[in-house]
């Protein structure tokens, strides 16, 4: 199982120290303005202070009062500051933990088997980084920060009540804790709207991402209506759910804001008793409704600390369970490296469940070899096994008598190089593209790329060269220009082996004329998938794949020797 980083590290832990200092200050501010205001409403209920006579020209007790304002406006102002340095803090303390926990999400990500990542929807895992991740950033910077701060408060502000006044002390925590109790029993119902809002949140968030990337279907098919209706209804599922929650919010704070206001009528009541029996001062009842009056805003925030660990609760879950995601292994560096020499490819009885049952053979070094089968049949996802996109099963595939599962995850893919429309170009620059598999490659390797990918009559029609910014999956380009950024992309580095997936449909003359001179002059293995004989008759060996299995390995350099099994093949294209 999984595990977040742990909340309170050394440097999160400098935070946490200051919040507990900046709590204990809060407090001491509170407990200032208490003992003022107490001793403030003291003086101006003496009846000696109300006699003019006596104080006509004695202005000492009014400079008291004075100064009773300036401190009481001292402690105020320094209250308020402390509330805005906690904030910060707090949100310094939450984000410096959600970018931890954000970055090992993202590397935990990039070690899973791309088979495994495309079981789950774009719009489930996107839901991951932002809502889920904004939930645990609350319950550290809003919940936990604010636990801490508002107990310290609570408990030495109660505490000095007490000592002035224990049974005005004990009526504010009575009703108080009720409030909080309250709350307590809320904590189920609570759970259970959150994750009803994040599960409706989901579904219209895969449905709008689908719909973006697949607009035009909607469009050819005129089912505008019929999706409207679809996003309408999870559009009102979703508004419901979270009114649901804001109801569920907001009644728990409608407890903490009763509890405190039946709390100040308590003590108001039983005050005013205590001073008509002597047992207390006016000043004491006051200072009392005062601190209860301060202490509202730290119990509406504990309130709602329980909402945000339910919500902290559902994602921490939720996000473990997709770093659970299926990995694919050796990453170590302590596995060996994988060793080049003739390249050649041996698979040995490789089984994936639905798409392969004992698949072997071996590909000699050297060779380009071109893969065939009906659709279904698992062209593709054979260059994917052999390029450790994906992990079969059962078998295992060597490169030069090494299993690839055995090696250092890294210097297979430096080995391999691969075209696939599975691996679309990124939103960048094309230099950004184009060095993308070797950012560090020198300027000698670069030019031998761009010469044999023609990469230099390509950048002289796009705005900008090099500069020219590409949209998602290269869709400012036409497919020619996008194919052969993508080739030049695979061959940087000189790989041992080049895996090309059928990018050679609907190409113009001098995208073909590319392609072509590629593969012919390429010095290692090609595993290529096509549908048109022109790049066939470039394959020095033909595997043929049905049922699961190799039905037929060919050696043959010419189109028309084909065996018939190849040549009646219905999708290969005369071009």
């Amino acid at each position: 199982m999984s595990q977040l980083p742990a909340i309170f590290s050394e440097s999160r832990r400098r935070l946490f120290v200051r919040l507990i200092a900046n709590g204990a200050l809060q407090s001491a501010t509170i407990i200032g303005s208490m003992l003022l205001v107490r001793h403030a409403f003291n003086v101006l209920l003496n009846s000696e202070f109300d006699d003019p006579e006596v104080h006509m020209f004695d202005t000492s007790q009014v400079w008291e009062i004075v100064l009773f304002a300036l401190g009481l406006m001292g402690c105020t102002g320094l209250a308020a500051w402390l509330r805005y340095t906690e904030k910060v803090d707090a949100e310094r303390l939450g984000q410096n933990y959600i970018h931890e926990v954000r970055l090992a999400v993202f590397d935990r990500m990039s070690r899973f088997s791309p088979r495994a990542l495309s079981n789950r929807s774009t719009g489930s895992s996107m839901l991951r980084f932002v809502s889920d991740l904004s939930s645990i950033r609350r319950w550290v910077s809003l919940g936990l920060a604010r636990i801490v701060v508002s107990l310290i408060v609570t408990i030495a502000s109660l505490s000095v009540l007490a000592y002035l006044d224990l049974y005005l002390a004990l009526c504010a925590i009575a009703i108080l804790s009720l409030g909080l109790a309250w709350n307590l029993r809320m904590g189920p119902y609570m759970h259970h709207v959150i994750v009803e809002a994040r599960r409706r949140r989901g579904h219209l968030a895969g449905n709008i991402n689908e719909k973006i990337r697949s607009y035009i279907v909607i469009q050819a098919f005129n089912q505008r209506r019929r999706e409207r209706r679809r996003f309408k209804k999870q559009s009102k599922h979703l508004s419901e759910a979270m009114i649901e929650r804001a109801g569920a919010s907001a009644g728990m704070r409608l407890i903490n804001e009763g509890a405190t206001a039946l709390s100040m009528a308590a003590i108001l009541s039983l005050g005013s008793l205590e001073v008509f029996r002597n047992l207390t001062t006016a000043g004491n009842v006051v200072a009392a409704m005062a601190v209860v009056g301060f202490l509202s805003t730290a119990f509406s925030d504990l309130g709602r600390v329980h909402e945000y660990l339910q919500a902290y609760r559902v994602s921490k879950q939720k996000i473990l369970e997709f770093m659970d995601t299926r990995q694919l292994r050796g990453r170590s560096s302590k596995l060996p490296s994988l060793q080049l020499s003739t390249g050649e490819i041996e698979i040995q009885k490789i089984r994936i469940r639905g798409v392969f049952k004992n698949l072997s053979g071996t590909i000699p070094g050297g060779a380009c070899v071109a893969i065939l089968g009906d659709n279904g049949a698992g062209t593709s996802t054979l260059l994917q096994v052999i390029a450790r996109l994906v992990d079969p099963d059962r078998g295992k595939v060597l490169i030069d008598g090494q299993d690839i599962r055995r090696c250092n995850l890294s210097s297979v893919r430096e080995a391999i190089g691969i075209v696939s429309p599975d691996l679309p170009l990124l939103t960048g620059s094309v230099r950004y593209n184009l060095r993308y598999r070797q950012p560090d490659a020198s300027s000698e390797e670069l030019e031998r790329v761009y010469r044999l990918c023609k990469i230099d009559d390509l950048l002289s029609q796009l705005p900008g060269g090099e500069d020219f910014r590409l949209k998602e999956g290269g869709e400012n380009l036409s497919l020619g220009p996008r194919h052969k950024l993508a080739l030049a992309r695979a061959l940087l580095g000189q790989p041992s082996i080049l895996i090309v997936d059928e990018i050679d449909a609907n190409l113009d003359q001098q995208a073909i004329k590319v392609f072509e001179e590629v593969i012919k002059d390429f010095a290692g293995t090609v595993l290529m998938v096509s549908r048109f004989k022109g790049r066939l008759a470039l394959a020095d060996h033909y595997w043929y794949l049905s049922d699961g299995k190799l039905k037929a390995a060919v050696k043959n350099h010419k189109m028309a020797t084909m065996p018939q099994c190849f040549c009646l093949n219905p999708w290969v294209s005369n071009e």
